[in-house]
C-alpha cells in the first residue's frame, strides 16, 4: 500500500547560490510546511549575502521542457512563479499555467535587489499582461506596485489622489485584469511596524501589522510567497494562508542567521531547533 505523498508544488524561479531567494529558498519553505517542491530554473544568479551581481537567463525551451516533463509525471497541486529574466520565458510560463486553470498560482516576480535586465520595461509589461491576470495571488511591495502602475498611468498626468487612494486604484486595476487577490507588503505605517494589506474584488480583506525586526535581511518576501503556496497546497483558503504565512515569515526573520558578511538570511527551520 502506497503512503500518501506530500503536496507537490512546481516553482519557477532563479537559482541563488546563497539560497536566500529563488528556488532553493522556496524548497526550504515548502519542506518546512510538509510539501515537496519541484524546482524549474528560469535563471542563474551570481552574488553573495551582500548583493546579487548578475543574472543569466536560461534558454526558454529548457524552462518549458523542465516544467512540461514534471507536470506529465506528477500530480502537482500548486504553482509558484518567482524571478523571470526574459520576455520569452514569461510567455512560455504563461502558456504552461494556462493549461491548468484550476491550479492555484502564487506570483512573486519582483525583487528590488535583482540586477536590471536589458529588456526590463518589456519584461514588466509581459508579466502584467500575461501572468498577473492568471494569478490566484500576486505578492508585491508598495514600491514595486507604484513602479508597475507606471505601465498604465498616463505619462505626465498629475494626480491629486493620496498615496492610499493611488494604491487602492492600482490594486483595483490588477484585480480587474483577472488577478484574484493582491497582497501589498510594506504599506505605510509607523517606523516600528511592518504593514501588509490583502485585497480582493471587494476591497481590503485583511490588514496585518507586525513589529519590525531590526537589521538588513534578504529573502523575507520569498519566504512569504513560498509559504503561502505551501499552505494553499495543504488546503487552506487564501486569507487564512496569508495570515499563517506572515506568522511563519516573521518568525523565520526573527531567527535569521548571518551566513556571510552581508545581509541576514531567514531561518525557515527555526522550529526544528527550538527545545521541546
Amino acid at each position: 500500500m502506497q503512503n500518501q505523498i506530500s503536496p507537490l508544488i512546481l516553482t519557477f524561479g532563479a537559482s541563488d547560490p546563497v539560497a536566500a531567494i529563488g528556488v532553493q529558498a522556496d524548497l526550504a519553505s515548502f519542506a518546512a510546511m510538509g510539501c515537496h517542491g519541484l524546482p524549474v530554473i528560469t535563471a542563474i544568479l551570481v552574488g553573495d549575502t551582500s548583493q546579487i551581481d548578475d543574472i543569466y537567463p536560461m534558454e526558454t525551451d529548457l524552462v518549458t521542457d523542465q516544467a512540461r516533463t514534471v507536470l506529465e509525471d506528477m500530480p502537482v497541486v500548486a504553482f509558484k512563479v518567482g524571478q523571470i529574466a526574459s520576455v520569452e520565458t514569461v510567455t512560455a510560463i504563461a502558456e504552461i499555467v494556462s493549461d491548468y486553470p484550476d491550479m492555484p498560482l502564487i506570483l512573486d516576480p519582483f525583487n528590488s535587489g535583482m540586477p536590471e535586465v536589458p529588456e526590463a520595461e518589456d519584461l514588466l509589461l509581459a508579466i502584467r499582461e500575461l501572468l498577473i491576470p492568471q494569478a490566484s495571488l500576486l505578492l508585491i511591495s508598495a514600491v514595486e506596485l507604484s513602479r508597475l502602475a507606471e505601465t498604465w498611468r498616463e505619462t505626465g498626468a498629475q494626480s491629486l489622489a493620496s498615496n492610499e487612494e493611488e494604491m487602492l486604484a492600482d490594486v483595483a486595476t490588477l484585480i480587474e485584469s483577472g488577478c484574484e487577490y493582491v497582497l501589498v507588503t510594506g504599506t505605510p505605517t509607523s517606523t516600528a511596524e511592518v504593514a501588509n494589506i490583502l485585497f480582493d474584488e471587494s476591497g481590503v480583506v485583511r490588514n496585518d501589522h507586525w513589529q519590525r525586526v531590526h537589521g538588513s535581511h534578504a529573502g523575507g518576501g520569498t519566504t512569504l510567497s513560498a509559504s503561502i503556496a505551501a499552505l494553499l497546497a495543504n488546503g487552506l483558503e487564501i486569507p487564512e494562508a496569508v495570515l499563517e504565512a506572515q506568522e511563519f515569515t516573521v518568525a523565520a526573520i526573527g531567527h535569521a542567521q548571518r551566513l556571510g558578511m552581508g545581509k541576514l538570511i531567514p531561518d525557515r527551520y527555526f522550529w526544528a531547533k527550538e527545545p521541546e
